[in-house]
């Protein structure tokens, strides 16, 4: 078939119309007939076994114009069956269009610069794609350069940076004997929603996709990991240790080291039950800020076990099922003053009295302190004496702060947490972790005991600024 000629109004005052001469076939221009690429920013339709010749028409300007108008119209046809067809689209006869251009009075070199529709009549068939607006002198608006709020660009030399650190976890990781995973950054919402009252979940980049799915963007790697183990059932063998450097999606309130969009280093352990799991995943996070030329004079680490609030609330005859929330509550201590914490536990359902010993054994500083509070035999003492122990074997006990405070605010948290701090108290937590043996059951999947920590990106780059021990870049790749 032959498009001879094809001609296009502006959008402006023709909307969502396509003018074609008297005798076209307008079937030429089914979506069948069209194949598509992209080409710049804006997607191109080419022609397969349609012949555009369009004869030259000095209203229009010349036939390259011409050529230029056609291939703007046809970029505008998108792939699904409401494009233009002889059922459709709409024919202005020669008299018509000349009458209603001419009332228009717009040139054709106008038309050339501003933006075009092509599409079928009314009814929102086709797809339509527009060009910036113009300013009144005649030039493009420049386009908003930012990335997305929250969000960050990696130019050259960004990534130098970015592969460098990477590589200082990647390293690390593999000298303890961790192997790389990866999964998709889209997941799906359910993975993410586990119980009510997380502040996780009302950060979630959430949204159904086209086939009604509720989707989200992972906020963390951890559950990711759980599917994986899930899906390896009993084939995996045990014990498991494995490494991720992800990105994570969170809309939350944005802080010097807090983005919505990071990349987390975490690592992993599956199937040992007892802190020797702890004890090496905190020997390779104090290896990593050696590496990278911090001490422990710059950061610590606080340390607890969940178990030793599960003690002081069962002191109060506390129910079970407050446990979780109240774990959510007191995760926020640093953030919010004394009196919201007590309003927040209030509503949770505690009383005045487990209020008051509960926030009493949250100052808890040391584990002598926590022995005569809750006692030498507990579950929760024994475990933190030999995190400690072994620690000093290893050789990093100066990095380790005992701090009753510590909770960490995810659910599924069961045994010992902690989290990586600035000791100048001048930037948020560096990195965070701890024992989750009930995760995968959460999943309808048989628990194993397992143990891991997520390491953002940001707060360290911060952290290495501040103390000026960021490598000099290298030199760009000029091959």
């Amino acid at each position: 078939a032959t498009v001879s000629p094809l001609y296009l109004l502006d959008a402006v005052f023709t909307p969502r119309c396509i003018f074609v001469e008297e005798d076209t076939n307008i079937k030429a221009l089914h979506a069948s007939k069209f194949a598509r690429t992209e080409m710049s920013s804006v997607g191109v339709v080419h022609t397969a076994g349609i012949n555009i010749a369009p004869k030259v028409s000095p209203a229009f300007g010349s036939r390259k114009m011409q050529s230029g108008l056609i291939r703007q119209c046809l970029a505008r046809v998108g792939s699904t069956a409401s494009h233009a067809t002889s059922a459709t689209a709409k024919v202005l006869r020669r008299p018509t269009y000349n009458s209603l251009k001419a009332s228009l009075d717009v040139s054709a070199k106008a038309l050339s610069r501003r933006r075009f529709v092509a599409m079928a009549d009314g009814d929102g068939g086709g797809r339509a794609v527009t060009t910036a607006k113009p300013t009144k002198e005649g030039r493009m608006q420049k386009i908003d350069t930012n990335p997305p709020r929250g969000t960050r660009d990696f130019a050259p030399q960004d990534m130098r940076l970015r592969n460098w650190l990477f590589e200082e976890f990647r390293k690390v990781s593999l000298s303890f004997g961790f192997e790389e995973w990866d999964a998709p950054v889209l997941e799906s919402e359910e993975l993410y929603v586990r119980k009510a009252g997380e502040e996780i979940t009302g950060q979630l980049y959430n949204f159904l996709d086209k086939g009604d799915r509720a989707m989200a963007l992972r906020p963390e790697l951890t559950p990711s990991l759980a599917r994986l183990i899930l899906a390896a059932g009993k084939s995996l063998p045990l014990p498991a240790k494995w490494f991720a450097i992800g990105q994570c999606w969170r809309y939350e309130r944005m802080t010097r080291g807090r983005r919505r969009e990071h990349y987390q280093w975490n690592m992993d352990i599956v199937g040992v039950a007892g802190v020797e799991a702890e004890a090496e995943l905190l020997a390779a996070i104090t290896s990593f800020f050696t590496a990278v030329g911090i001490t422990s004079k710059d950061v610590g680490i606080k340390i607890n076990n969940r178990k030793v609030l599960q003690a002081v609330l069962e002191k109060y005859n506390t129910p079970e099922e407050l446990f979780v929330p109240v774990c959510v509550v007191v995760d926020k201590l640093e953030k919010l003053p004394r009196e919201k914490i007590v309003e927040e536990l209030l509503l949770v359902g505690l009383g005045a009295e487990a209020i008051e010993g509960l926030l009493d054994s949250l100052t808890l500083k040391s584990l002598e302190a926590l022995e005569a509070v809750i006692g030498g035999d507990n579950a929760a003492f024994a475990e933190l004496k030999r995190v400690f122990e072994l620690a000093e074997a290893y050789g990093y006990a100066d990095w380790l702060v005992f701090d009753a405070s510590v909770v960490r605010g995810l659910a599924y948290y069961t045994g010992t947490v902690f989290e990586g701090f600035d000791r100048a108290g001048e930037l948020r937590a560096i990195c965070g972790g701890g024992r989750y043996d009930k995760l995968l059951g959460a999943y309808g999947g048989q628990d194993q005991p397992m143990v891991g920590f997520g390491f953002g990106d940001a707060v360290i780059v911060e952290l290495l600024k501040d103390r000026g021990l960021l490598p000099a870049p290298p030199p760009p790749n000029t091959h």
